[in-house]
């Protein structure tokens, strides 16, 4: 079962371990990421914008990014898991294109998801400078197959910004900010093969005509199971009622 790791890449131009930002989502590709956060300072040539955004991929990149990505099919296939194979071996051109798009739209849903988690933290902790998540056409959030958000924590050209960035009390809850959102958005979005995944708490509405015995037999555990998540005293359920599903024994 995989854990939960972080592969920090430090981006300082200065700096002689520098990583350009192609070969950062080269990177996350070969650890295998679930998700890719790339943390910028902003700077315009005025002085007066100020505040953090968030950024995710432009549709148009998007579009073009996957057309090239899909002429190299047999190469890159094995980043789309169980549908790879398919999409590898199959003469069927407009299957591998519509297998790969599915993806690329789930990468996109995926990236603006958790960029709206980020915007809903960081407004807590710092002013914004866009309240929704932006899409633009930048080399490192062109990736097809990992979301990716860029985080802009605020503008260096603006003086009191800066001096804010600069403090390490704001960065702290920047970095919290983030941490938190991250946490969130697993929480939800637990990747297979992880803890998480394997304790998530799932939950079911009851429809019409279904019972507890029902229940229990759809998601493969015990009516003891469900009874002792949901703290239930009889086996009678609901319509409308939302249940806890436990992990199977």
């Amino acid at each position: 079962m995989r854990d939960n790791s972080l592969l920090l890449v430090k981006s300082e131009p200065r700096n002689l371990s520098y990583v350009d930002h192609n070969r950062k989502t080269e990177l996350a590709r070969k650890s295998k990421a679930d998700l890719l956060i790339s943390i910028h300072a902003d700077a315009f040539t005025s002085s007066k914008p100020n505040g953090a955004s968030v950024l995710v991929q432009a549709t148009r990149r998007a579009d073009s990014e996957f057309a090239r990505w899909i002429q190299n099919r047999e190469k890159n296939s094995e980043l789309l898991g169980g549908a790879g194979e398919t999409i590898r071996s199959t003469k069927d051109n407009n299957l591998a294109i519509a297998l790969g798009d599915m993806k690329k739209e789930y990468t996109m849903a995926s990236s603006y998801d958790f960029a709206e988690h980020v915007v809903k933290q960081l407004k807590k902790v710092t002013k914004l400078h866009k309240h929704k998540p932006e899409r633009l056409s930048l080399a490192v959030l062109k990736s097809s197959d990992i979301p990716s958000v860029l985080i802009e924590t605020g503008f260096i050209s603006n003086h009191q910004e800066e001096r804010r960035l600069n403090n390490s009390s704001h960065q702290q809850k920047l970095a919290n900010a983030i941490y938190i959102a991250v946490d969130d958005y697993f929480s939800r979005n637990p990747p297979d093969g992880t803890l998480m995944a394997a304790t998530r708490v799932r939950e079911h509405k009851v429809s019409r005509g279904e019972s507890l015995s029902v229940v229990a037999q759809r998601y493969k555990v015990s009516i003891r199971q469900l009874k002792s998540a949901n703290n239930l005293k009889s086996n009678v359920v609901r319509i409308g009622q939302t249940l806890k599903i436990p992990q199977a024994d």
